[in-house]
């Protein structure tokens, strides 16, 4: 037996129920920068030591617009499409900020992330099925991750480690990350903020190399362009933008606040400041990814390599061009790359904690949690990496494959995202109005029906055999039937809901 104060740690957490952050976790925000008659009364003063405060969620967010995904489609983007997708790539920015910004809506207004939200508001089946394909989507994203890391460390590494070894590298960053969670969360935000910096000096070392065409680069950005031999390039550019886990772990970020969701003026405070920071974190992610694109429009735009070039081989076509020098463009091309998929991963796997514990209410320890959530990415992109070490092309069609996982759960947490923050008892005051509802419905639609081309145009040139066929078929057929469900459970429990408001009215002026 053990004294009571040398007992073994459970590996259950003592709270009744599953939440993002303990109190004692969280940045206390209360207080600063302000008088005692402005606590809880309206909406305090702005202070810039408290945006300082709120800053982090943001820019963690932020990181799944610059992983290694998103990297190889702006690449390609520039390669084959030159500089006329800029423009494009702008307003599919400015949609990602604003699906955020209704993810982290939900989180300040109601004190609970979507996950969470999503097991005490959908039924059992239909809860698991959301979380399975949150999962398949957050496996599919940790995948392009891990090999983006383990393609940048074999470039390092002269070839001396193979992608199989910079996956087991890459695997330890649930270490890391769980070391600096020990720190507090403002410690680990100053990690991603590093690696953010990291990959912004690489990419704008390679921008100052190459020089790209300053009128284009405008001229890209101003006039929309798009024709029938960009419109693969365009998809991919939106698609990559919207990371369905992202949706769920922007929700459960802002909760590191210590934010009273009961009292309005903390509520609006917050969400001034998450926007302010939120539209600065996708700025920032805008600007490397514009780096990205023009530095591989003027390389290579026009050229008969342009569609040969994917992750892999990226960085030795910049060498082969641009040559060596006193830092080789190659290696700085692979530190950038590194910094993208170590900072990728590692909000996977917080990401992967929130999914897991908010869908299941597990209350594992966090270490446990992300050891699990870290074996569900790093067992299948061994086998991935094992497989496909000797072909580099095998890879990039390994990410096409991966891009249509992904593309296939966007509904699944756009539209549980716009259902949860339309509904008047979970938002009160802060559910979204008329028009800001129908922009973020039409944003969604516009999202869902690109990423649809993709999966249209995709099964067409690979589905063979008719036994293929059917499977391709049922699949379809039951994927859109649960995409209409979770449609129609919106727009009925809204309709439900505002019977209810009105007969209640009617009621008490009776």
């Amino acid at each position: 037996m053990y004294p009571d104060d040398q007992r073994r740690q459970p590996l259950l957490e003592e709270e009744d129920e599953e939440t993002a952050y303990n109190l004692t976790e969280k940045v206390v925000v209360v207080g600063i920068d302000e008088a005692e008659s402005d606590l809880d009364v309206g909406l305090p003063p702005f202070s810039w030591r408290k945006l300082w405060l709120f800053t982090g969620p943001g820019f963690l967010m932020s990181i799944a617009f610059l992983d290694p995904g998103n990297l190889e489609s702006n690449l390609q983007a520039g390669a084959i499409a030159g500089y006329s997708l800029l423009w494009l790539l702008l307003w599919a920015t400015a949609m990602g900020l604003l699906i955020q910004l209704l993810s982290a809506r939900l989180g300040v207004a109601t004190g609970k992330h979507l996950a969470e939200l999503c097991r005490e508001e959908y039924p059992s089946w239909a809860r698991i099925l959301l979380w399975v394909m949150a999962e398949l989507a957050l496996i599919g994203a940790d995948i392009q991750e891990v090999i983006g890391s383990a393609i940048a460390i074999k470039i390092l590494s002269n070839g001396a480690l193979p992608l199989w070894a910079g996956v087991i590298i890459t695997a330890f960053d649930c270490f890391i990350f769980l070391f600096l969670e020990n720190y507090g969360v403002r410690k680990l935000e100053a990690v991603f903020a590093v690696l953010i910096a990291t990959m912004a000096l690489s990419f704008a070392w390679i921008f100052g190399e190459t020089k790209p065409d300053g009128k284009e680069l405008l001229l890209g950005i101003l006039i929309p362009k798009l024709s029938s031999k960009t419109i693969k390039q365009a998809v991919a550019v939106v698609g990559c933008i919207i990371m369905p886990h992202n949706v769920f772990l922007h929700s459960a970020l802002v909760q590191s606040r210590d934010v009273n969701p009961s009292k309005k003026g903390r509520v609006r405070e917050a969400l001034r400041y998450y926007s302010i920071e939120s539209t600065l974190a996708l700025f920032v992610s805008f600007i490397i990814n514009l780096f990205v694109t023009t530095v591989f429009a003027k390389a290579f735009y026009g050229t008969d390599i342009a569609s040969s070039i994917g992750l892999v081989n990226a960085g030795q076509y910049l060498q082969d061009k641009y040559g060596g020098g006193l830092f080789p463009i190659l290696y700085i091309w692979a530190i950038g790359l590194l910094a993208a998929g170590q900072s990728s991963t590692i909000t996977g796997t917080y990401a992967g904690q929130f999914i897991m514990g908010g869908f299941l209410n597990l209350k594992l320890k966090k270490w446990l949690r992300a050891l699990i959530t870290r074996s569900f990415a790093i067992v299948p992109t061994m086998i991935v990496a094992l497989a496909f070490e000797t072909s580099d092309s095998m890879v990039d069609v390994l990410n096409e494959w991966l891009n249509v996982l992904q593309s296939i759960q966007i509904p699944f947490a756009l539209i549980p995202l716009l259902c949860l923050a339309s509904k008047e008892h979970l938002m009160g005051s802060f559910r979204i109005g008329p028009i800001l509802k129908l922009s973020s419905w039409l944003v969604a639609v516009l999202v869902m029906a690109i990423n649809g081309y993709l999966l249209v145009s995709f099964f067409s040139s690979e589905v063979n055999g008719v036994l293929v066929a059917i499977f391709v078929f049922v699949f379809i057929a039951a994927y859109l039937s649960f995409v209409v469900y979770l449609v129609y459970r919106s727009i009925s429990f809204s309709s439900w809901h505002s019977f209810i408001n009105r007969k209640t009215s009617t009621d008490n002026e009776n």
